[in-house]
């Protein structure tokens, strides 16, 4: 299975500021060597691909270095050219593996997730829509091969970060030919939510039986409202931030309950031959090394879903 990053992983910020950038680093020296994993990093995004998702003049605001202090601080950090080079890597990274799981059925990005960046403006820790941007360039590389013989491809977004993806869900409004999934606290960030297509809300406190009971309503939805025409492509946001022990999750889910979140999602998909891109998005522990050890099993879920999926020997 192939996992997707880039060396632009640590971003300079304020003394005291809470954003554990350091964890996609970390996961990355984990997975190192891991047998059956391709660790490649990823070319950066071009202005164009993310002119697909986001407006111009926003584009060229970040790259250039003229964001309004308003808008850095809705991001949740200053502008630099490091957030800048890191920011188009990591959809880079969502675009390559976009590209590999519809190759081969299953790929990462080591990071990515950052679902609260709209078209016009980031916000939440996100600056670029990697999600959007790869769906978009993903039914325009289809159609460019395909033309008009094949019906367009058609995408699913399963947001499973413990934020709603307000973001995501504000871009694809009104494109019928993506669906967005959002499972997540009902009382956390962002406290006014977009709609998705389809959302969930939590209660503080919920542990693993009713989350994953709520997961299972959910994803039976996706499918029924897809009827026979199902997605061509999942993006899964697979957060760590769900997680008991999370400082900004006010969910109560165990590791174990995390890993079978997983394991659900890629056997779904996996069954219907649904190929899947995950991303990691949120996970802001109080232990960087339990957050980095979450998202290291949901790789390992990923690899054995290639495996079946490739009919590989585990």
């Amino acid at each position: 299975m192939q996992a997707f990053s880039s060396d632009h992983f640590v971003l300079p910020l304020p003394a005291g500021h809470r954003f554990p950038m350091p964890k996609y680093r970390l996961l990355r020296e984990r997975i190192e060597g891991e047998p059956g994993i391709r660790l490649r990093e990823a070319p950066p995004a071009s202005e164009g691909e993310l002119a697909l998702a986001h407006e111009p003049a926003y584009i060229s605001a970040v790259f250039e270095g003229t964001l309004p202090a308003a808008l850095q601080r809705e991001i949740g950090f200053p502008w630099s050219e490091r957030m800048v080079e890191r920011s188009h890597r990591s959809v880079g990274a969502s675009i390559a593996a976009a590209r590999a799981a519809l190759a081969e059925g299953v790929a990462a990005n080591l990071a990515g997730g950052t679902h609260h960046a709209r078209a016009d403006k980031g916000g939440g820790y996100c600056v670029f829509n990697d999600v959007a941007v790869a769906a978009r360039l993903m039914q325009a590389e289809w159609h460019r091969r395909h033309g008009s013989a094949v019906p367009g491809l058609r995408v699913a977004v399963i947001d499973l970060d413990v934020h709603q993806g307000n973001g995501t869900a504000a871009i694809f409004r009104d494109d019928p030919t993506v669906f967005t999934l959002s499972l997540h606290g009902a009382k956390n960030f962002p406290f006014r939510k977009e709609a998705s297509d389809l959302d969930v809300e939590l209660p503080d406190g919920c542990s693993d039986a009713p989350y994953l009971a709520a997961l299972d309503a959910a994803l039976a939805q996706l499918w029924a409202r897809h009827g026979t025409a199902l997605p061509g492509l999942v993006f899964y946001l697979a957060g760590a931030d769900p997680h008991e022990n999370d400082r900004l999750g006010r969910l109560k889910l165990t590791a174990e309950g995390l890993a079978e979140r997983d394991r659900r999602v890629l056997a779904a998909c996996r069954e219907r031959r649904i190929p899947v891109a995950l991303a990691m998005a949120g996970g802001y522990g109080r232990d960087i090394g339990v957050t980095v050890e979450i998202q290291r099993r949901t790789l390992l879920e990923a690899l054995a879903s290639w495996k079946q999926w490739n009919n590989r020997r585990p």
